[in-house]
């Protein structure tokens, strides 16, 4: 395969290796590299050769820093077909690699985000270098926390999930291996033996007791009995009330970062994560994507779009503009049944 393509696949040894190679785009994923990697991965699952899988990112920068927002953006204010055909084969790789039956290998390195997630967090071993970022940021474009957010957020320690989701907050290396996003750390300077080991057979498990390293000491756990008492609380609204009462900054920028995003979408994560605390994978994503439909049929997505990376002006006007217009009837409406356009798992 051409070492222009945006994603590339290779045989090394043991290992089926993939790279998202569009650095300059900080590997945004395409509709094309997902329908490409889904049919790959089915391909590798039935090669006695390949006893991994390994991905990784082009460039320093980035592993993922997500979809690539522009082109969903284009493809929904035109009304054509590439933003739902986006979204559908998307989630479908996000089942494929959660069910994968051989060991999946993210090799986790700068801005991880958003798509970046979907394509990492699912799978068995998710190795961060020391210069990862993670965050699920898409409240502040209108979107909602989806790749199987509802399924990993609530499963993080506590109450971090929710937090994570609503603020949109960003954590190193540390503090996502404590969240349960990372699963170790193998510094960059280790990163190419490792591959080596697993491309000679090694399995994941043995050549990680030789490179992976103890994580310095995370920033969340000081902020743990915080998070879980505030989180908890029955509604978008209560978590508010809550931090506005509890007097610290981390407390007062956490209620005003919130406060920051769409209305719309703060309500559809707070009761995504809710939901999924009790669904299985598959109807996380079924979920999701019944969320997703009415998102890309509404406002608030293009306006955060347009504010964040069309105007950059950072000023969205959301409609409705304050959580109190927000009804839980109007957020019923988005998980209600899409019929036969259901996600086919």
């Amino acid at each position: 395969m051409s070492e222009d393509a945006e994603i590339i696949f290779e045989r090394r040894g043991a290992v089926g290796l993939i790279t998202l190679n569009r650095p300059k785009a900080l590997n945004a994923l395409t509709h094309a590299m997902c329908v490409a990697m889904r049919a790959q991965l089915a391909a590798w699952a039935t090669d006695d050769a390949v006893k991994c899988v390994v991905i990784e990112g082009a460039g320093e920068r980035a592993f993922c820093a997500g979809g690539d927002i522009r082109a969903l953006y284009d493809s929904g204010k035109a009304r054509t077909s590439y933003i739902f055909d986006f979204y559908r084969d998307e989630y479908l790789l996000n089942a494929a690699i959660k069910h994968y039956r051989k060991p999946y290998v993210a090799l986790l390195r700068g801005i991880v985000m958003g798509g970046g997630v979907g394509v990492s967090v699912h799978g068995s071993h998710r190795i961060a270098d020391e210069t990862m970022l993670f965050a699920m940021p898409e409240t502040g474009i209108g979107l909602f926390p989806d790749v199987g957010g509802s399924f990993f957020l609530p499963r993080c320690p506590g109450e971090l999930g929710m937090y994570l989701g609503l603020t949109g907050t960003r954590l190193k290396t540390a503090d996502a291996i404590y969240a349960g996003v990372a699963t170790h750390l193998v510094p960059a300077s280790a990163r190419a033996a490792l591959v080596e080991a697993l491309a000679g057979g090694t399995t994941p498990d043995a050549a990680l007791r030789h490179h992976a390293q103890s994580a310095p000491d995370a920033s969340l756990p000081l902020l743990r009995e915080a998070i879980d008492r505030i989180f908890s609380a029955a509604s978008v609204e209560a978590i508010l009330a809550a931090l506005d009462a509890g007097g610290s900054d981390w407390a007062r920028d956490a209620a005003r970062i919130i406060r920051s995003k769409s209305p719309t979408a703060t309500k559809l994560a707070f009761r995504q994560i809710r939901n999924g605390k009790t669904l299985d994978f598959d109807e996380c994503m079924r979920m999701e994507f019944r969320m997703v439909n009415r998102v890309i049929a509404g406002h608030e997505f293009y306006e955060g779009v347009r504010a964040t990376i069309i105007d950059k002006d950072g000023a969205p006007h959301w409609e409705p503009a304050h959580l109190a217009a927000v009804s839980d009837l109007d957020i019923a409406a988005y998980f209600s049944t899409l019929g036969a356009n259901e996600l086919p798992l």
